[in-house]
């Protein structure tokens, strides 16, 4: 579209993993078996940490939290990826592209507020055992959580609507499988310079500072660990603090790669990409029912469960 002598975009274009039509039918068939596992997975979280009452803890209140927003980050991402590999025409609008930039950027900002809230919970419960109930009581579990998804929400917001004044005026070939921030910028004809700052403080302050608060809970959790006489103690804290450090790890190690490193749309980032936005989704979940032995037995009780009929 022409404004004046102006040329405005009108649409994107995602150019995808692939042009070859016979690895997109099996990417295709790949990433919807992905996808349907990663909702299996966070939904029977969810649905076990719910119908549970021993898992009725603010540890587990806040998994919950995690597992709906890995399965809602998915459905940001999947369904868009899925409709462009069986479509010919990989368009998307400038609104729905901001949009899910914006959701993008919502869940990212949120997860990294849940897991260092999660990391908080671990170090109040393993260094102050005593206070554990006063210092995690609902109120201040509801505010935490509270906390990070309104966190989640403006930084979205902020960074999107600032990406959205800025002028396109082509190239709309956005060399990525969805709309992201590092791709997106470099098709901007103005000055981006108000929302590179914007998206580096976004990772200066919340990326920066819930790694630090993250480093230092695990840091006196370890040294409060190491300070136990009993093996057994020892083991118990590490056992329940591995999976959390494990989901950690994969989250801002994939995060820091793909959106610390110049875009460029290199085969390597399109895997980081899929590794940050498909699969780590579905791990989650993995990770937390397969280490975790409360969780393990809490599902078992729940499939033990007789349905009771009432007449």
């Amino acid at each position: 579209m022409e404004v004046g002598n102006i040329t405005t975009v009108t649409t994107f274009v995602l150019l995808g993993l692939s042009n070859n039509t016979q690895i997109q039918a099996v990417l295709f068939v790949l990433f919807l078996g992905i996808y349907l596992l990663t909702l299996m997975g966070n939904l029977t979280m969810l649905l076990v940490i719910r119908a549970d009452s021993h898992l009725h803890t603010p540890m587990y209140f806040f998994l919950s939290h995690l597992s709906f927003l890995d399965a809602f980050y998915s459905s940001v991402i999947v369904p868009k990826l899925l409709e462009n590999l069986l479509s010919k025409w990989k368009t998307i609008s400038p609104l729905e592209c901001f949009t899910q930039i914006s959701l993008v950027i919502f869940s990212g900002a949120t997860e990294a507020c849940l897991l260092s809230v999660m990391a908080y919970d671990r170090f109040q419960a393993v260094c102050h055992p005593l206070l554990y109930v006063v210092a995690m009581n609902k109120k201040v579990c509801t505010g935490l959580v509270g906390a990070s998804w309104a966190i989640g929400m403006g930084t979205g917001l902020v960074n999107s609507i600032l990406l959205a004044q800025q002028h396109f005026c082509g190239p709309n070939l956005v060399r990525s499988f969805a709309c992201e921030l590092p791709p997106v910028l470099l098709l901007t004809c103005s000055d981006p310079y108000v929302s590179v700052v914007s998206i580096l403080t976004t990772m200066a302050v919340l990326g920066l500072g819930t790694l630090v608060l993250l480093l230092g809970s695990y840091t006196r959790i370890i040294m409060t660990a190491l300070g136990i006489n009993s093996a057994m103690g020892r083991s118990k804290i590490f056992s329940t603090c591995s999976s959390h450090f494990l989901v950690v790890t994969i989250f801002y190690g994939s995060g820091v790669f793909r959106y610390m490193t110049p875009a460029s749309g290199s085969a390597l980032e399109q895997v980081l990409s899929v590794q940050y936005s498909v699969v780590t989704p579905l791990l989650n979940p993995l990770i937390y029912s397969l280490k975790n032995q409360e969780v393990k037995a809490a599902l078992r009780r729940v499939l033990a469960r007789k349905p009771s009929l009432t007449f």
